[in-house]
Order: C-alpha cells, then structure tokens, then sequence
C-alpha cells in the first residue's frame, strides 16, 4: 500500500486507474501527467520505481491542486458564505438541501437533524 499525494494506491492498480483516485486529477489530467513523464498507462502501480513516484507527486505539486489544499478551498469558499449570509451559506448552516431540493417529503435526513 502506497500514498501517492496524499491519496492510498492499490499496488495491483493501474496507474491510470489509481491516479484517477486523487481528490482533484480527473481521466485528463492523469493523462497529462503521464504523458508528460512517460509513464505508460497500463504498468501496475507496483512496478514503479520509487523516482517515479517521486516524479508523479511532483508534477502533480507543482500543476495542480489536489487534497487537502482543494478540501480547504472548498471550506473557505462555503464558510465565505456563511459569513456575508448569502441563502446558500445559511442551508449549509442548517444542514439543508441548498439547490431547491423539495424537502416535505425528502431529504429525512436533514429534517431529522434540525429537529433536534
């Protein structure tokens, strides 16, 4: 088992596969990266060689933001929300649907938490 930018890699995967599992890479920007490193898509993860890997987390570093810098951004933007009131922010407050979702007869588990 090994993490590659943050993200765990099955060793049996492949690495088109398991760079598709990063919080932020998409099928294209894996493509990218692995095109620009040489890598081919159907070598396991497995059979890399430690400077691959290596290589991978630093293209991905330096190109894109993945992880924890994306879940942080996307907390600052709903906290953001909250701060200036807009609806938006108040329904992630209240842990209700925000997008105009009924919720007479859905989203229970919403309803049940603000009862309480």
């Amino acid at each position: 088992m090994s993490y590659i930018s943050g993200a765990r890699s099955v060793p049996d995967e492949q690495v088109r596969i398991a760079s598709t599992k990063m919080d932020g890479i998409g099928p294209k920007k894996a493509i990218q990266v692995r095109y620009q490193l040489g890598i081919s898509g159907n070598i396991k993860i497995r059979e890399l060689t430690k400077f691959q890997i290596d290589q991978i987390e630093q293209m991905i570093g330096q190109d894109h933001v993945v992880h924890w810098e994306l879940k942080r951004g996307e907390r600052a933007d709903i906290e953001r929300l909250i701060s200036i009131s807009r609806y938006r922010g108040i329904r992630h407050q209240d842990g209700s649907p925000l997008r105009g979702q009924r919720t007479h007869t859905n989203a229970r588990t919403c309803r049940k938490l603000i009862r309480k």
